[in-house]
């Protein structure tokens, strides 16, 4: 009788060499979320919003299932309906408003825990706070990006869509560029214990290309002044460096490797955001005192 191999020789797991994804499947899943974004930004603008507030549904889902590995549930319903009305409340009415909406989602999910009883009260509502401000908290700086050009319409001559447009390719320049030079020249770590395959040379590359893409998106597209856009490079280099590593801490912490196998090539939703998460708040922050006002 034939003996049947170990399911580990039968179905040996793919090298994807030191880029650590299948590079092929990455590129097709982002050139499909790419353009998904573009058309909405493009032709209207609301219908951006609506792939924000799914993201943030999305991304709930997956730091729910996280973090079940370590015994902790998060409150998945009004984390997720109080996520999309922050979204929408930051679009419609400004800063202020997400403020309120921000409190008011944080008391309502401590008050709908209250339901479990005690044990674990203090754990679950922890990280329900935590999960409100890293996911939703942060995406909607994403809405208040987009409401500088108003809150209908679209285009490349909205000024809204064009802070959205420098964002996203600045944090993609970050990535793209640390990734090319860390597999070409990556050889001292930045934070072995942490992320083993980010190197001080890829950070290199991410802020060279990061640097060069913020000064272009911002004379040329934004017609600001140049220095604005080499503090944007700056800026937008460091925080979504913090944000990669404060991901792998977490994914870390809860022993898993991706947040969830969602797209193809990359892992989780979160996988992705966590740069975009990261750098959206000072980006607003500086494009909107330094260039749109």
């Amino acid at each position: 009788m034939t003996e049947t191999p170990p399911a580990s020789d039968a179905a040996p797991k793919k090298d994807h060499g030191r880029a650590g994804r299948d590079l092929k499947a990455a590129i097709a899943s982002a050139v499909v979320l790419l353009a998904a974004v573009a058309a909405s930004l493009l032709f209207w603008k609301p219908a951006f919003m609506a792939i924000v507030a799914i993201a943030v549904v999305v991304a709930v889902w997956e730091l729910r299932k996280g973090l079940l590995a370590k015994d902790i549930d998060l409150p998945e319903q009004p984390l997720m309906v109080g996520g999309v009305v922050m979204v929408v409340v930051a679009y419609l009415y400004g800063s202020a408003a997400l403020v309120t909406a921000t409190a008011v989602s944080a008391l309502v999910i401590m008050l709908w825990l209250l339901r479990r009883g005690v044990d674990g009260y203090v754990k679950n509502a922890t990280a329900s706070v935590f999960a409100l401000i890293y996911l939703p908290f942060l995406g909607s700086f994403v809405a208040l990006m987009l409401a500088e050009g108003g809150r209908t319409g679209g285009g490349l001559d909205d000024p809204g869509v064009k802070g959205i447009i420098t964002f996203i390719l600045v944090t993609i320049a970050s990535d793209i560029g640390g990734y090319f030079a860390g597999v070409l020249f990556g050889k001292h770590p930045m934070a072995p214990v942490i992320s083993p395959k980010k190197s001080w040379e890829g950070f290199a590359g991410s802020l060279a290309a990061t640097v060069a893409a913020g000064w272009a998106l911002v004379v040329y597209l934004l017609e600001g002044e140049w220095w604005i856009g080499i503090c944007l490079g700056l800026i937008a280099v460091v925080m979504a460096t913090l944000g990669d590593l404060c991901e792998s801490v977490i994914k870390r912490d809860l022993g898993i490797k991706d947040m969830s196998q969602v797209i193809p090539g990359h892992g989780g939703l979160m996988d992705r955001l966590d740069s975009l998460l990261a750098t959206i708040a000072p980006i607003w922050l500086l494009l909107h005192y330094a260039v749109f006002t």
